[in-house]
């Protein structure tokens, strides 16, 4: 037999090495699991999970790395009725395979299988799909794929046939509770579709609202609240505690406010929904706060700056000391930057720690901590305790107090670069609220990188948006000549948006640099008009100034950018 080293390819690594190289089985696990495999003819991997040696999650990661394959967990699925619809459920069960979930953008089906490698599988899957979506394998466990097309197939999904099928039936409390056959209850089903749907149209936000007649479900979309369905308040009582119990919260408390967190996999990917309840007069509103890695995390240059911005940003991030703030209202996207530039300036080189009221987004390498009040820590202590585990970067999620403000600025002093938020209208403003908190002027004015403040506006559907001529108020704003040629455009509307002539939003920010000459100002308790002339003079670019550049653009409407910041300043 020739060795490997003699072959011009490299053998590939049999699975039974490869676990035993991970540290997961001995050399023991390997002689009784082949001996099971000669006598049942069942896979290596699978027969090594019979046997309880390795747990399946570590197999399909093993196995999908030997192979070369991606793999994905089915655990805490949320399924695809129209993925199902695709393939069989004789077939499915045939090949040992499930159709995860249809992604109209790409055109691909995601297909789970136990061996993504099988040939006529896979010719089978493309005679199946000719014309059709591009199938996309993915390894997942055989175990795991039986157990999915038994939940899953032969139970209506879509949420107008669960409603029919809720009408036509009684509800039993009782198995809401039990998760083993949970699924098979309309109200689960209802309960993930639902938080699917509002997933895969973009929502932020689901509420859930009671009146004393019916039950309002809105989806916050782009920054604004739609509503989306209105149901028969007698399905509410069964409703909120199948979300209570996926939420992980107390069903029997209904006179106090509870938080929980949930994760699901919808589409293929995993997203997290923060839920709160709030007891009202007309019985539990629920809220649901969707964290979609996908579409949490940007790169810095996806933030939608201007060459200007993102040369001054990343001038302002080459200080090795000092704290830098992001200001804005609830929703504003802050978290969204913050993470950004975390991502831009993480490597192995530094050790980048934060401190959240949750953690929203997990990333890689960085040290992320969660407060809550089962945590005994605020802020303030979080920083002082972070201080000895030798930080270069420190996120603190929020200045709201004066102990956090001083900690916060005492690691900006101490030669670490602090990264935080506070909310104020604008840069400018973010100064005398510092003052407020207790940051003495002297202090504030040689620790601070600069302010950046922003807002989020929601941009023109591509598909609908129309030329517009713009009125005498808005070439006022945008300073045209008369006669002057733009490119402007004004909402239509059309199914792409679901008729609301918007899709999508983007950031506007301004960026406040502090310089020596700030600084003094700062020190001197200059008024804030004083400091104001000063920074337009060198070229500042407030809110509204690049708000007018994406209408130049023709990205969004003078009305959208009237509707988060004030315009009036501009006229005079």
């Amino acid at each position: 037999m020739r060795s490997a080293s003699s072959t011009p390819n490299k053998p590939p690594v049999r699975l039974g090495e490869k676990l035993m190289g991970l540290g997961l089985i001995t050399q023991d696990q390997l002689r009784i699991a082949l001996h099971e495999q000669k006598d049942t003819s069942k896979p290596l991997g699978e027969a090594l999970v019979v046997l309880g040696f390795v747990t399946e999650d570590a197999m399909r990661a093993a196995l999908a790395e030997t192979l070369g394959e991606q793999a994905i967990k089915l655990k805490g699925i949320v399924a695809d009725p129209r993925a199902l619809a695709l393939i069989p459920k004789p077939m499915a069960k045939r090949h040992s395979l499930f159709p995860v979930s249809l992604d109209l953008d790409t055109n691909q089906l995601i297909i789970a299988s136990a061996n993504p490698n099988d040939i006529v599988v896979r010719d089978q899957i493309n005679a199946l799909l000719a014309g059709g979506p591009r199938p996309s394998w993915r390894l997942a466990g055989s175990a795991e794929i039986l157990s999915a097309i038994e939940q899953f197939y032969g139970h209506e999904l879509s949420i107008d046939g669960i409603l029919h099928e809720l009408e036509t039936g009684t509800i039993d409390l009782a198995s809401l509770v039990q998760e083993s056959e949970g699924y098979s209850h309309p109200v689960v089903r209802l309960i993930d579709a639902l938080l699917a749907d509002a997933t895969l149209r973009g929502a932020s936000d689901v509420h859930f609202e009671p009146e004393p007649q019916f039950l309002r479900i809105r989806y916050r979309i782009d920054g604004v609240l739609r509503q989306v369905r209105s149901l028969h308040l007698r399905y509410w009582s069964a409703m909120v505690v199948r979300l209570k119990v996926t939420g992980g919260m107390n069903i029997a408390e209904t006179r106090a406010p509870q938080d929980g967190r949930v994760s699901l996999s919808i589409s293929g990917r995993q997203v997290d929904f923060r839920l709160a309840v709030q007891p009202t007069i007309h019985g539990e509103n629920f809220v649901l706060r969707i964290l979609d890695r996908k579409r949490g995390i940007v790169p810095i240059t996806g933030l939608g700056l201007s060459a200007t911005q993102l040369n001054l940003l990343q001038l302002m991030l080459s200080r090795p000391e000092g704290i830098l703030l992001v200001t804005g209202p609830t929703g504003s996207g802050k978290t969204t930057t913050l993470y950004s530039i975390l991502g831009h300036l993480n490597s192995e080189a530094v050790n980048i720690m934060t401190l959240e009221d949750p953690v929203e987004y997990p990333m890689p390498v960085i040290r992320q901590t969660s407060l809550s009040d089962a945590v005994k820590m605020d802020f303030a202590e979080g920083i002082r305790s972070m201080m000895r585990q030798d930080p270069d970067i420190i996120l603190v999620g929020e200045v709201r107090d004066k102990d956090t403000a001083e900690m916060a600025f005492r690691a900006a002093m101490t030669g670490h670069q602090v990264f935080s938020t506070l909310h104020t209208n604008s840069a400018i403003r973010a100064i005398p609220r510092l003052v407020d908190l207790g940051i003495k002027p002297d202090v504030l004015a040689g620790n601070v990188i600069g302010i950046v403040a922003q807002r989020l506006i929601r941009t023109l559907c591509t598909a609908c948006k129309k030329p517009h001529t713009p009125s005498l108020f808005e070439a006022q704003l945008l300073k045209l000549a008369p006669g002057e040629l733009t490119g402007i455009y004004q909402p239509v509307g059309c199914p792409a948006c679901e008729n609301q002539g918007y899709k999508g939003r983007v950031s506007i920010m301004e960026l406040l640099k502090f310089d020596a000459i700030l600084d003094e100002m700062v020190t001197q308790r200059v008024s804030l008009k004083t400091m104001s002339d000063h920074l337009h003079q060198h070229g500042f670019v407030p809110l509204a100034e690049d708000g007018l550049r994406r209408v130049r653009e023709g990205i969004t409407t003078v009305e959208e950018i009237g509707r988060v910041v004030d315009l009036t300043e501009l006229i005079g």
